[in-house]
């Protein structure tokens, strides 16, 4: 009775939360300006729309910058932060580690308040650096959960042979430590770049004059007659964002099975 319950309770949270992700590429191809049913029959009109607004290419552009970017500066962050963590011993390592996932619990409306007024505070103009760095404060926990996984499962006598061998730290880890987590950097990389390109708040609030994706989206859904053709955008997004989190999953269970760790459980 309670594992009939427990299936009950899990089919229902799946289809309240997958249900409106369904619904995009329904109205997407609905021959009608009203999101609603009946359906009025099959169109790409929408797309074609879609297609021709100039405006939304270069909020785009914008978007595939601070996120292309955002993965780089968070990946690079998380494996300093994760190979530390992980290989060293230091004072007070838990409590820095902890500030460093901190975002990860913290509300992004708070986050996004707060670097607005330090930044404005500062004086530093609002732009595309400055949504990157909020995107990367955002991003960097990702990757240090990712890579820490990664570092960890990690044979050390690998390392302490390369040194015996008269490898310098360094070439060790370039020769050594790196190829073998590389599918882990390859994930964070893909982790970051999604949730960089999704991400909303911190955009919003950091933006200034230059438009990125999430913002341009937002500000089109006050125009009903713009809703399908964002409708038609969604679908496209959540199409590249399943088969980017797809490719990092895969990446992720490679690195894992190249080092011989045991998977308990992943993003998909």
């Amino acid at each position: 009775m309670k594992a009939t319950g427990l299936r009950t309770y899990a089919i229902g949270y799946l289809i309240f939360l997958y249900a409106p992700i369904v619904l995009l590429p329904i109205f997407a191809f609905n021959d009608s300006k009203i999101i609603a049913f009946p359906l009025s029959g099959f169109t790409t009109h929408w797309f074609a729309e879609m297609w021709a607004d100039s405006q939304l290419f270069n909020a785009l552009k914008n978007s595939l910058i601070i996120s292309g970017t955002t993965a780089i500066l968070a990946t690079t962050l998380g494996i300093f932060a994760a190979r530390a963590t992980t290989r060293f011993s230091f004072p007070a390592k838990g409590g820095l580690l902890g500030m460093i996932m901190l975002p990860l619990v913290l509300p992004e409306m708070i986050v996004a308040m707060s670097l607005l007024v330090v930044l404005l505070a500062i004086g530093v103009k609002l732009s595309f650096l400055t949504v990157i760095l909020g995107h990367v404060l955002i991003c960097t926990p990702f990757a240090v959960a990712i890579l820490s996984s990664a570092f960890q499962s990690l044979d050390k006598s690998l390392e302490e042979a390369a040194y015996d061998l008269g490898e310098t730290p360094a070439s060790t880890f370039r020769l050594i430590i790196l190829p073998l987590v590389m599918p882990g950097i390859i994930s964070s990389l893909l982790i970051c770049f999604t949730i960089s390109l999704d991400e909303f708040i911190i955009a919003y609030f950091l933006s200034g004059a230059d438009t990125v994706l999430s913002a341009y989206i937002y500000g089109q859904f006050r125009f009903p007659a713009k809703v399908p053709a964002m409708l038609a955008l969604g679908t496209i997004l959540v199409l590249v964002s399943i088969i980017l989190l797809s490719i990092a999953e895969y990446f992720r269970r490679r690195g894992i099975a190249k080092t011989g760790g045991k998977d308990t459980g992943g993003f998909l």
